[in-house]
């Protein structure tokens, strides 16, 4: 995380980030030339939001379908909270971005079940796997429903309001202590793929491991990240998103913000802050604040995107 304050409104960076993060709450952030603003809470900046048109997605993650332990016995029971919540925005999303463990043991049923909750939304959904979605035995059920038309094992790219979309995949051949991996060949494409974009071109690279270096004694990395974001470094307006910490964490590098994204199954302690990762117990009545998903707005010719956070309660 980043030491520097910055508080147009008096407020500090560090403070509103603080309370993104532990309280639940839903903070606003307006992001130009890579360094990010807090508008306010989540009413206000719903309010900012539909007060300013543009493009705007949806970003959910970690829903980990089947999971039945005692951190939330009913992870499908608040993915479809999730998506309630999502339907009853009061401006429709362009689409959803999917960022990884979708199921919790890549089995069928857990997949189906997943995907009779999450088209409710009824939003193009793009998708990139968890960790937890290839672990079938021939790791095919994964690729069968979301793999067509991707490369390698499926990554893939799009277009759209203005803004080039990058879904990444870090989950195959995992590194030491379960750090995420890109690969030669994936790292080739990426730079194929933004040649001879124009620099003023705002980028969205979206991947399950965060592409940051979170906590590497848990995983929560990406060990080839850095080459990754070499091939970004030229572009104005850059930002990466990630799940698999089940917590919203945030930093800005030049011209790059990186945001994580809470699960909508169970949160996970924060780096350093238990034995190890892995599913937190917490009170039943606090459970549905750290849960949740994030809305991400793109106005035209501003270069500018916002993230709010909106917890399932609280």
């Amino acid at each position: 995380m980043s030491g520097q304050d910055h508080g147009d409104d008096g407020v500090s960076r560090r403070k509103v980030l603080e309370c993104m993060t532990w309280a639940g709450t839903g903070v606003l952030w307006t992001v130009t030339g890579g360094v990010p603003r807090s508008l306010g809470i989540i009413d206000s900046a719903e309010a900012a939001t539909a007060a300013t048109p543009g493009m705007s997605f949806l970003q959910i993650s970690d829903s980990h379908v089947g999971f039945d332990k005692p951190a939330n016995p009913n992870a499908l029971g608040t993915l479809e909270e999730a998506v309630n919540k999502i339907n009853a925005m009061p401006a429709k999303p362009s689409f959803m971005i999917h960022t990884g463990d979708i199921t919790h043991l890549s089995k069928a049923a857990e997949f189906d079940n997943a995907e009779r909750i999450i088209s409710q939304t009824k939003l193009d959904v793009h998708y990139v796997p968890g960790e937890h979605d290839f672990i079938d035995e021939e790791v095919k059920l994964y690729r069968e429903r979301y793999g067509r038309g991707t490369k390698g094992h499926g990554w893939y790219s799009f277009d759209a309001g203005g803004v080039h979309f990058v879904g990444l995949v870090n989950v195959v051949d995992l590194k030491a202590g379960g750090l995420g991996n890109l690969g030669a060949e994936q790292l080739a494409w990426l730079e194929d793929d933004l040649r001879g974009k124009s620099k003023s071109t705002p980028i969205v690279l979206f991947a399950h491991i965060p592409l940051w270096t979170v906590y590497p004694e848990w995983g929560w990395g990406t060990e080839d990240g850095g080459r990754a974001l070499e091939h970004v470094k030229g572009f104005g307006s850059v930002t990466v998103l990630n799940g698999h910490i089940h917590q919203v964490m945030q930093k800005v590098e030049g011209n790059v913000t990186f945001h994580t994204a809470r699960s909508t199954a169970f949160p996970q302690p924060a780096p350093g802050a238990a034995p190890s990762p892995g599913p937190m117990k917490v009170e039943d009545a606090k459970l549905r604040s750290m849960l949740g998903v994030a809305s991400i707005n793109f106005k035209q010719n501003e270069q500018r995107l916002a993230i709010i956070d909106t917890p399932l309660q609280g």
